[in-house]
């Protein structure tokens, strides 16, 4: 089939039902008619052979054929979307653009707020949508432009996933103040005495912390694991517990709180912090512009 008899809007429409897993929700996204929908998909369908989604409840789950192509289709939108930005020279001011940004939940109390104050000034009609994505499809997710960034610790991605590290954040022990044993500081051997609260998204497992400790022959005493660092730092608040965390969001997180942050009494190395892009949107603008601000907002 060649391309001149084929209307490539079908394919805005095939990524938006496979991305929204609904009709309704992607003739929501693409500001169009359910019917429209449904009347592109069935175009599509024809074009296929194939029915490419099949309703199971309330949702539209691919199929086999759908899956194989749709990422050298989100690959094909992103370059035209990249094209056009370039040819457009992208405007700041006027741009209604959707950004979408794989951030980890400790990271965005640090990141959203000054990204907001940038694009209220700069773009005030942007969006920003900051998202959770596994590590293992992050590198597929920024291939195919349904993610326009990443900031996340080191990871190892393939080449065509450009990197460039904006944080090198150091680590803070964080204890209630007033704690009976801790008011002048804490050495390693208070450190060690203590019991203490891991903050991890993982089921099981030590803390970064924990590996340098075991390097040096030491453990610590873990009393509770929890999943976020806010509610690590209420605990803390309301107990003899302590808990080790960045200092960057130790310094948001216990403004409410009024728990001390201590040195930690361990050389530990730096929490580095690295923003992520593809190769394909190396020099798109409106790309370049996220990256700038997302910079500015992590070194500010």
């Amino acid at each position: 089939m060649h391309i001149s008899r084929v209307d490539l809007n079908l394919f805005i429409v095939f990524e938006a039902i496979y991305a929204e897993g609904s009709v309704t929700r992607a003739s929501l996204k693409l500001n169009l008619t359910q019917p429209a929908i449904s009347h592109a998909l069935g175009r599509l369908r024809v074009m296929f052979d194939d029915p490419l989604f099949v309703r199971q409840g309330h949702m539209m789950v691919s199929t086999p054929l759908a899956r194989s192509i749709i990422e050298p289709v989100r690959h094909s939108l992103r370059g035209f979307e990249v094209t056009l930005n370039k040819l457009n020279r992208f405007d700041p001011a006027s741009t209604e653009k959707e950004f979408s940004l794989a951030l980890r939940d400790v990271l965005e109390s640090t990141v959203l707020p000054p990204l907001m104050v940038a694009l209220e000034r700069e773009a005030p009609h942007a969006r920003v949508a900051a998202v959770q994505v596994d590590r293992r499809e992050l590198e597929s997710e920024l291939q195919a432009g349904t993610l326009d960034c990443a900031i996340d610790v080191l990871l190892p991605l393939a080449a065509d996933i450009r990197h460039t590290r904006i944080l090198a954040d150091r680590t803070l022990v964080v204890a209630r103040r007033g704690h009976p044993r801790l008011r002048d500081g804490i050495t390693l051997d208070q450190y060690l005495a203590e019991e203490h609260i891991l903050a991890s998204s993982r089921r099981k497992g030590p803390g970064i912390e924990d590996f340098e400790l075991s390097r040096l022959g030491m453990q610590r005493k873990i009393r509770l694991r929890c999943q976020h660092y806010f509610a690590a730092c209420r605990v803390v608040s309301q107990t003899d517990l302590i808990l080790t965390m960045p200092e960057r969001y130790a310094r948001v997180a216990n403004q409410q709180f009024d728990n001390q942050l201590l040195p930690l009494p361990l050389e530990m190395p730096a929490w580095d912090v690295y923003l992520y892009w593809h190769a394909n949107v190396e020099d798109d603008p409106a790309n370049r512009w996220l990256r700038e601000r997302l910079t500015a907002a992590m070194m500010g």
